[in-house]
């Protein structure tokens, strides 16, 4: 069954190319099809579309697909197009002519516009709830480990000291600048596009702002072409949101293969979390890591597959943006099982408290010491020089009092405050 049906088949091929994959991706979003054709439905009743019996018949029969579909028993076989076509087969199927009555005054795109838009508000918001959890796992291993210190690296060379307290909630305050992100996607995603019909409306006396209530969204995309035009734009928005948070778990991600490894040994994790190898027997590979940083790095690419895919496109609906779904719905269960697994992992991180007791890292400590003499009095130029050739004749001594006290210091982690910015951005 196609909503678009004129009495004529189409060619298997062209059928089966211009379907693909939706079938399978339309059972992800069948429940808000559902919803969205409740609020539809409760609309055309209240401009007396519908009589009084006919919406307790649709309302009755819909709340019955929905069931189905929460129990996993919905399916949409191969003869239906899609989600639209099969939720409006079995309406008919039950309700005869009333069930034919659901689709006036909207398409497919509208339908299909407000479908993402709910399915992206509970993904986002199942996103921010793994994101909180992560955070509060790293703040409280923060806390922990805040007099741990481990050493600071740039350019892949020992640089300055560091702490576990530092790493730990360095990661959780940047997970909340992605949360910004996400929330700036979800202002995106909040608005109703419902009665924008294929993009220019309808001559039917609709009642936009009832269905903007009835589906829980802030405000209406109150333009029709605009409403249409929202396509493409709001699923970017949610990928680069995606793509922010991906940013950071892959760095950190990154960071756990290198602690772990034997050149390291920062850090450890229990056997469960490390796979062995086919010949050598010691072997203890961070392959969860390594799968997270790869699937994570991929993500950060959606943002410019999107772009691509909807570049140049001018205003109105076109067939390129089935293609929006493929991408995104994926890359949104990807993201979540990565965050479920590092949540998973730094549970169980187990860290090595001995670490500045090798005096391979003796020289983290030139900057504490040329900061010593500077508050002797020496200027800081000179002090540099002092410390430089200590180091080149080999004479410096490190001395491992670290007094660091501003605010987002090793001494100072303001970990109270950045709590505080958490429960502000979740908000």
């Amino acid at each position: 069954m196609k909503l678009w049906d004129k009495g004529f088949s189409t060619d298997q091929k062209i059928d089966i190319f211009t379907v693909g994959n939706d079938r399978m991706l339309d059972l992800v979003l069948a429940k808000y099809d559902v919803i969205g054709s409740l609020a539809h439905a409760k609309m055309l009743h209240k401009i007396e579309i519908l009589t009084d019996n006919e919406i307790k018949r649709i309302e009755a029969t819909l709340k019955g697909i929905l069931n189905n579909i929460e129990k996993g028993n919905f399916i949409i076989e191969d003869e239906f197009e899609d989600v639209h076509s099969k939720v409006e087969f079995l309406l008919t199927e039950m309700l005869g002519d009333t069930g034919k009555k659901i689709h006036t005054a909207r398409s497919r795109n509208d339908q299909v516009l407000v479908d993402m838009h709910l399915y992206l508000k509970d993904e986002i918001d199942l996103i921010k709830s793994e994101i909180f959890e992560l955070f509060e796992e790293l703040m409280g291993k923060a806390d922990r480990y805040k007099e741990v210190l481990l050493p600071g690296y740039t350019h892949l060379q020992i640089a300055m000291p560091s702490s576990f307290g530092l790493w730990f909630s360095a990661y959780a305050e940047s997970l909340i600048d992605d949360v910004y992100f996400l929330n700036a996607a979800y202002k995106i995603v909040n608005q109703n596009p419902l009665g924008s019909a294929a993009g220019y409306g309808s001559s039917f006396g609709i009642d936009r702002t009832f269905t903007t209530s009835l589906l829980g969204f802030e405000t209406l995309k109150y333009n029709v072409v605009a409403a249409q035009m929202s396509r493409g734009k709001t699923e970017k928005a949610v990928a680069s949101a995606i793509a922010m948070v991906a940013g950071t778990v892959s760095k950190m991600a990154m960071d756990l293969c290198l602690y772990m490894s034997q050149n390291f040994n920062f850090i450890s994790f229990p056997d469960e979390f490390t796979t062995g190898s086919s010949i050598m027997p010691h072997k203890k590979n961070p392959d969860v890591f390594e799968l997270i940083r790869g699937k994570c790095n991929v993500l950060q690419n959606l943002p410019n597959q999107l772009m691509l895919l909807t570049t140049n496109l001018p205003s109105g609906y076109h067939r390129d943006l089935q293609l929006l779904k493929e991408c995104l719905l994926p890359a949104i269960q990807t993201m979540k099982s990565c965050l479920e697994m590092m949540i998973f992992a730094i549970k169980s991180v187990e860290v090595n408290t001995k670490i500045l007791d090798d005096p391979r890292y003796d020289y983290l400590f030139t900057v504490e010491e040329v900061n010593a003499l500077v508050q002797r009095g020496v200027p800081f130029r000179d002090a540099y020089k002092q410390v430089g050739a200590m180091v080149q004749d080999g004479t410096f001594k490190a001395h491992k009092n670290v007094q660091h006290r501003h605010e987002g210091s090793i001494g100072n982690l303001c970990l109270k405050e950045i709590r505080e910015k958490m429960q502000a951005a979740q908000k």
